[in-house]
């Protein structure tokens, strides 16, 4: 070949052999052609047909057009991409991904590409399953080309470097409906749940891209929406669109950006959650859940059941992958995954183990038998070869994996059940748990116990597991405690973490070793740190009977959940506690005894026994300032102005002082009180503030002149003042056990003092719109009061086991919260009295202080155990029970079927009142009318 014609040539042949070897899986010619033409910077000119018409010998499918077009042979492959081999003809597979990436996002969006309802489906009533030649439809509808980009496109933009043009392509796809149409097709294929890796590879390669920051977090929300519907939109396709865009949560990016553009599909008139749960998916069986696993990819769950099988599914889309594992004939009471994920290993009460193919569901090899009684326990060596059991039997045995071979006699040493087993990530340690109350550590090799037992649990020890460096063993026992023991010493580090008020079934360890989740038979979930020992959050109340194991992925992204309740439950991890946020707020080296919330909610400000004032940013819990410093006992109150400029803050040194929010100068001192100022407020109009002192007084102080008038009649201290939203009324509460509402302007009391309280008045706050005080007590209670009439409106509101320090109340006057010595925090409903959900648990001291995020969403607490806390206030809402309301197809609720005959008296079959269990609100002859996301509410 002439030397111009081979310049000429070597490009083309670089080009279309790098798309082939560079495709992810082989396409036919007429597809190879279509993709070629959205190649960018005219690439797409070259002729796929010229190249690969001589390569014949070489290549597969040139003269067929239906056949994938790939290499003969690998040698061929392997031959091109080695530049020390093929020289000139060296292909760069890396160089060919760009255009690949353009191609994909282009063929989507083209004349032919996506499209609503792209296989032209009838109706919603039909199941994917029933829906007369859907595969027929899938081929006819969705090329081979579009069918690639659509679920490979991820993988090639990611094995890109990043560049803005293509950055941009990317972004026009999440920005339109594109989007939605690329999950109805992925749905059709069966593919759906490769959008998981897809959006999450999509959202790394944004990283550290701040001007495309709402690309990647259109990603991670897309995430969050397959995770939450996939099952629903792969049973039946349509209900994308009539099911889950209008139940995804209304500050979702998805139902923000594409609800409005769909106006006639179903509305949710009341309860419409606004953010994404904690809950992912439901998974319901037909049996209880002994047992579940995670794989290493974070991709299959394996569980098992009461009636003897093992069921694995697709975490993604809740799909089981094959068959019920079928072999053992009694309980599955454990499982695990191999570290490569080939395997799966169970342990049954039919005394056997046995391992699995995790890809097929095929048993491996004959059952290990040799255990003479029930198989509590088994755990998988770091290098996959070995298996560890416990059992009944009160022994422990390792197999060889491979073989199916016991290693040596039975480990023999506990006087009880062999409840659980575990291995040390470098494989050399085994540890066991046993109901003779005691945990034993072994060597590996030699099967010998390494130390002395340890003891230290009063009830059985249910669970162990060993952290991800080694040094540390966590157990959890029918004590109903968690405790963490040093692996080299044996010796308990801290005391046993206490909160489950029954056994403690599983528990497991984050990859980051700094977190304990634990399962127990209370039906619920709680987090710990496991540094300082203390509860993270609130318990997370998730099933409806015994909750039997807890599996963590490897990422540490997600928690997966199993129960007696027939089903098993994935979490996302970041918000299982509540956002309850800890070790960054921990700077305070005294008792936090009073928070504020800066007025555009960005800030807390907090008052400290070690006589300071600190600033916070509520997002990332750092300090804005230095310590505000100046006051030379306990800072006892801090206020912020409306305008958020200033701060205020009251002292046991019988000050007040005020500072300067954004630079935390100090901008003035006010004396006049005798006795510690133990409350401080700030007017409306900033030019005023008022305190409550010790010496029995209120004073009220001008900003500017610090001119004061001090107001009496308390005959006790002063603990707690509050100024109503118009600035009119100042109300106080007292040591002497009552309330009282002055005038602001004339400092005379509106009525007589409040009386109920049989303890010292601790806190008050004001409703916003003036018509309502509520007072916390030492006395265990939290009261409402009419502040017109001075009379109580209900009965108090119990629930605290100790005094209640601090209470607020939300922006819309709906909710009090409450701060107690018992070191919880509770959430109320200011019409009922009735509390909302579980107490926020989690601080170690008693609670001083609470306060409310001006958009009602946060709750901010401070404690004797010098932390501050931030909980979603929302995290309450996501575990009330869900009424279904009257079916209604109609925005206006008067034309609610609430008599459901008429629509449906021509059926033989009568309308259900609700869902199902899985969601679904079916109709006539089995027809999908509507699905609700459980997950969601319940």
């Amino acid at each position: 070949m002439p030397e111009d014609e081979r310049r000429e040539a070597m490009p083309v042949f670089d080009s279309v052999m790098g798309q082939i070897l560079a495709s992810l899986e082989p396409l036919p010619m007429p597809a190879l052609k279509n993709m070629r033409l959205h190649f960018p910077d005219g690439r797409n000119r070259y002729n796929v047909e010229d190249v690969i018409r001589s390569l014949g010998s070489l290549i597969t499918g040139v003269t067929d057009p239906q056949s994938p077009i790939r290499p003969l042979h690998a040698s061929f492959y392997d031959f091109l991409t080695d530049k020390s081999r093929s020289h000139d003809f060296f292909v760069d597979t890396l160089l060919v991904q760009g255009d690949l990436a353009f191609a994909s996002l282009r063929v989507m969006a083209s004349k032919h590409g996506l499209r609503f309802n792209i296989c032209s489906l009838e109706n919603s009533y039909l199941p994917n399953s029933s829906v007369p030649d859907l595969e027929k439809r899938v081929k006819d509808s969705i090329p081979a080309q579009l069918s690639y980009s659509s679920r490979f496109w991820g993988t090639h933009v990611s094995s890109t470097s990043f560049e803005s043009s293509l950055a941009k392509e990317v972004e026009a796809f999440f920005d339109g409906e594109r989007l939605l149409w690329w999950l109805e097709a992925l749905a059709l294929m069966k593919s759906l749940s490769g959008s998981a890796l897809t959006l999450l590879s999509i959202a790394d390669w944004f990283s550290g891209h701040t001007e495309f920051t709402h690309v990647s977090d259109a990603a991670r929300d897309t995430l969050r929406f397959v995770r939450t519907f996939a099952s629903t939109i792969l049973r039946s396709t349509p209900h994308l669109y009539l099911s889950a865009l209008p139940f995804a949560p209304t500050q979702s990016r998805m139902f923000r950006t594409f609800a409005p553009k769909f106006p006639c599909t179903p509305r949710i008139a009341a309860g419409h959650v606004e953010n994404w749960p904690q809950m992912e998916k439901i998974i319901h069986v037909n049996d209880w859940v002994w047992s579940v696993a995670m794989s290493p990819d974070g991709k299959r769950i394996a569980c098992g059941l009461r009636d003897g099988t093992i069921l694995v599914w697709d975490i993604e889309t809740g799909e089981a992958l094959y068959a019920p594992l079928r072999g053992h004939t009694d309980v599955v009471s454990s499982v695990a995954f191999s570290p490569d994920g080939r395997c799966i290993v169970s342990g049954s009460w039919d005394k056997t183990v046995r391992v699995w193919d995790a890809k097929t569901g095929e048993a491996l090899g004959s059952p290990l038998q040799g255990h003479t009684d029930w198989v509590w326990s088994v755990a998988i060596s770091p290098d996959g070869k070995r298996i560890v059991s416990g059992s009944n039997d009160k022994t422990i045995r390792v197999w060889n994996m491979e073989s199916c071979e016991a290693f040596g006699a039975p480990i023999q040493g506990h006087t009880g059940w062999v409840q659980c087993v575990a291995i040390s990530p470098d494989g050399k340690r085994i540890v066991s748990g046993s109901d003779d109350k005691t945990i034993w550590v072994w060597d590996m090799e030699t099967c010998q116990a390494s130390g002395a037992p340890l003891k230290g649990h009063a009830g059985m020890v249910q669970c162990v597991a060993i952290s991800p460096d080694g040094k540390r063993i966590v157990s959890g026992s029918g004590d109903n405690t968690i405790r963490v023991w040093d692996m080299e010493s044996g010796e308990a580090l801290g005391a046993p973490l206490q909160g489950h008020t029954g056994k403690v079934m599983s528990v497991a360890i984050m990859s980051d070793g700094n977190r304990i989740v634990s399962g127990s038979s209370d039906q619920t979930v709680r987090v710990w740190d496991a540094k300082i020992g203390v509860a993270l959050g609130s318990p997370l109340h998730c099933h409806a009977n015994l909750l039997s194991s807890v599996a963590i992925s490897q990422d540490g992204n997600r928690i997966v959940t199993c129960s007696h309740d027939k089903t098993i439950r994935v979490w996302n991890a970041d918000t299982i506690t509540g956002k309850a946020s800890v070790a960054a707020l921990q700077s305070h080296t005294g008792s936090v005894n009073s928070v504020a919330i800066s007025p555009d909610g960005h800030n807390i400000v907090s008052g400290s026994g070690d006589k300071t004032v600190r600033v916070w940013d509520i997002e990332t819990g750092k300090a804005l300032v230095p310590p505000l410093e100046g006051h030379t006992r306990s800072v006892w109150s801090v206020a912020i102005s409306s305008d958020g400029k200033s701060i205020v803050s009251s002292s046991a040194d019988k000050t007040i002082r005020k500072w300067i929010a954004e630079t935390g100068e100090a901008s003035g001192v006010f004396q006049g009180h005798t006795g510690y100022v133990r409350s401080v407020a700030i007017f409306p109009d900033r030019n005023h503030i008022v305190s409550g002192s010790n010496d029995k007084t209120i004073r009220v102080w001008h900003i500017g002149t610090g001119e004061t008038r001090s107001l009496s009649g308390h005959s006790n201290w002063v603990r707690s003042v509050a100024i109503s939203s118009d600035g009119n009324r100042v109300v106080s509460g007292s040591f002497d056990r009552t309330i009282q509402v002055r005038d602001t302007g004339t400092g005379q009391a509106s009525s007589a003092p409040l009386k109920g309280h049989t303890g010292y008045v601790l806190s008050v706050a004001i409703s916003p719109d003036v018509c309502r005080i509520v007072s916390g007590s030492l006395d265990k209670t939290i009261r409402v009061w009419d502040m017109g009439t001075g009379k109580l409106l209900s009965a108090p509101l119990r629930g605290h086991t100790s005094g209640v320090n601090a209470v607020a109340i939300s922006p819309d006057g709906n909710r009090i919260v409450s701060g107690s010595d018992d070191k919880t925090v509770r959430v109320w409903d200011m019409q009922t009295g009735a509390g909302v959900g579980a107490p926020f648990r989690g601080h170690t001291g008693p609670v001083r202080s609470v306060a409310i995020s001006p958009d009602g969403k946060h709750i901010v607490s401070g404690s004797e155990d010098k932390t501050i806390r931030v909980w979603d206030i929302d995290f309450l809402n996501r575990h009330q029970p869900f009424e279904i309301p009257a079916l209604c197809f109609s925005s206006d609720l008067t034309h609610a079927l609430h008599s459901a005959s008429s629509f449906f008296q021509d059926s033989k079959t009568s309308a259900p009142s609700g869902p199902n269990e899985e969601g679904w609100v079916v109709g006539p002859e089995g027809r999908l009318l509507l699905w609700i996301p459980l997950a969601l509410y319940s």
